[in-house]
């Protein structure tokens, strides 16, 4: 289940030139965001159901070495090879589950540290600020900064600027229907 997500994960990292379509690339981000989240806790839970076996394997290789002991102090034979029959399968298990279960951590550890990196990524093209560029568009930009230039996302003075014209927008607009509203009650008083 993990290998597909990962390839295709992989895929879309791997490219190195960005989608023409910025919105294309944040959808596919996300997608693969929403993908690795439900993968991480698929993952976490194949790793507590390891853990829980793990730990009934050593209860049961404690059951089988307590029964040893107890078939050694009557002295019977046969379930002394039998406990360490159990003993000795228990024992194999548990360095099974013990490896299995290490890999699984590394695995969730890679697949958390993935999660982040594409997060942060698909923050970034949300707000319009990493990769969602052509190299076209970035050598574009470069030019018009170095011409003077300033781009949007950067431009704080254009920014105050934009929210001085808004505001005084808005401040005509609001005294223009204040008059209005003046004049047609003072209209409707006179009628009256």
């Amino acid at each position: 289940m993990f290998e597909a997500l990962r390839a295709r994960l992989e895929q879309l990292l791997a490219d190195h030139t960005p989608p023409q379509d910025p919105r294309a690339r944040t959808v596919a981000l996300h997608a693969a965001l929403l993908d690795t989240k439900v993968a991480l806790g698929s993952m976490r839970d194949a790793l507590a159901t390891a853990e829980r076996k793990l730990a009934a394997e050593r209860s049961q290789l404690d059951d089988a070495e307590r029964r040893g002991r107890l078939a050694t102090e009557i002295a019977d034979p046969e379930t002394v090879r039998v406990a360490e029959q159990f003993s000795a399968r228990h024992r194999e298990r548990i360095g099974v589950l013990e490896a299995k279960i290490a890999a699984q951590r590394a695995e969730l550890a890679l697949a958390e540290r993935d999660f982040e990196q594409l997060n942060a990524e698909w923050r970034a093209a949300k707000l319009g600020t990493g990769g969602g560029r052509t190299a076209a568009q970035e050598a574009a930009w470069q030019d018009l900064e170095s011409a003077g230039g300033v781009r949007p996302e950067t431009d704080t003075d254009g920014e105050f600027l934009k929210q001085e014209i808004t505001r005084a927008q808005m401040d005509a607009a609001v005294a223009a229907q204040l008059e209005h509203i003046k004049r047609k009650m003072g209209k409707t008083g006179e009628t009256s």
